[in-house]
């Protein structure tokens, strides 16, 4: 079970990341491209991906990755904290960083990638 300190701990190690909101709650940037922010329910969080990810996580579980209609049609995936361990946290938000990273930020860390 992730909790919201780890979301804010995991995205904050990443480089160039800070916090900020979105829709009225906590969401995490890298150069003004958003990662993840917190669900207005506080208790899952909206992750950035990309469509193919999306469809594969979603076949995968459709009950921890889920799409709401409201997301329907863009990259997000909504995901509840309680469904989802540390190590799966950091792959969401390491892959969430890789996509919306500049290519220049990501050449100086290829660890991430």
């Amino acid at each position: 079970m992730a909790l919201f300190d780890d979301v804010r701990a995991i995205a904050l190690a990443l480089p160039e990341v800070v916090e900020t909101t979105s829709y009225g709650t906590p969401s995490f940037k890298v150069r003004r491209a958003m990662l993840a922010r917190l669900h207005d329910d506080g208790e899952r969080l909206v992750v950035r991906t990309t469509m193919e990810d999306q469809a594969a996580l979603h076949a995968e579980d459709p009950v921890r990755y889920t799409v709401p209609d409201h997301y329907a049609g863009y990259p997000f995936v909504v995901v509840p904290l309680a469904a989802i361990d540390r190590a799966e946290l950091r792959e969401l938000l390491t892959d969430a960083w890789l996509l919306r990273a500049p290519a220049t930020l990501r050449a100086r860390h290829p660890d991430l990638g």
